[in-house]
């Protein structure tokens, strides 16, 4: 494992592999690096692979109060630390994040994005206006697992049976250290 500095002094830890042109892999919201570590062994035979835990997540650190600005940032300091022209492949909220990255950084020669969270027509249930308030008033009453569970049930639309469970996985304690204001 290794570590870059944000821009804001939060700790990034990465694990670079292989070499060849290089690719910075963004996660989900929800995961660590481990979520991409197969996938970043496969790409090293061909590639330079860089694969962080976003802030708040794994061996990083996490600086309040988040914004979305802070975690581009990060992507920031991953490709100065990749030493410049890079390609992006982007998970979920991490694959929004590899867009707004790319909006602001010319040394992103290319993008890959899987599952970016996005509404593009109303054929799609829309979260409550009042989403950031209620996972703040959980996580402020200690209800972090209520909020996890919220957000997987309301926001993805995952089944309901499927979060229940999901509480008495090895990976739900994560799961809720990961839910902040």
């Amino acid at each position: 494992m290794r570590q870059v500095l944000s821009l804001d002094g939060t700790i990034i830890a990465f694990e670079r592999l292989g070499i060849g042109p290089t690719i910075i892999l963004v996660g989900g919201a929800s995961t660590d690096r481990s979520e991409n570590s197969a996938l970043a062994a496969l790409l090293s035979k061909n590639f330079t692979v860089f694969n962080y835990d976003r802030r708040g997540r794994g061996d990083s650190g996490d600086t309040a109060p988040y914004t979305v600005d802070r975690e581009v940032e990060d992507i920031e300091a991953m490709i100065n630390e990749a030493g410049g022209a890079t390609f992006l492949v982007g998970f979920s909220s991490g694959a929004a994040l590899a867009l707004q990255a790319a909006a602001h950084s010319p040394l992103i020669q290319k993008l890959a994005l899987f599952e970016p969270p996005f509404i593009v027509d109303d054929s799609q249930p829309r979260p409550p206006a009042d989403l950031a308030s209620r996972y703040n008033a959980m996580i402020a009453a200690g209800r972090r697992g209520d909020a996890v569970e919220y957000f997987m049930t309301q926001v993805v639309g995952l089944p309901v049976e499927f979060a229940a469970q999901a509480r008495n996985t090895p990976w739900w304690p994560a799961q809720e250290a990961m839910a902040r204001a």
